[in-house]
């Protein structure tokens, strides 16, 4: 496993731990699974919006539930 120093400075690192002793966590935690949120957050808002530019431009295709069903045989 790796190691990544961050240089904060030492106000903003208490506040870190504050919030990882509240949540019951290693800084290391908070700070992995925050930085995992950040990139799930930035790729969903670009697919969100890849699929808002195809809505304006006409190349999406919708289904009802219905139609989907019989497309799947089901």
């Amino acid at each position: 496993m790796a190691t990544i120093s961050l240089r904060v400075p030492d106000r903003e690192l208490s506040i870190f731990k504050d919030y990882a002793k509240i949540n019951s966590s290693s800084l290391s935690e908070i700070i992995r699974r925050t930085m995992i949120e950040r990139i799930e957050d930035e790729y969903d808002m670009s697919v969100f919006e890849e699929y808002e530019n195809d809505k304006a431009a006409g190349t999406v295709k919708t289904y009802s539930h219905e139609d989907a069903w019989k497309e799947l045989d089901l």
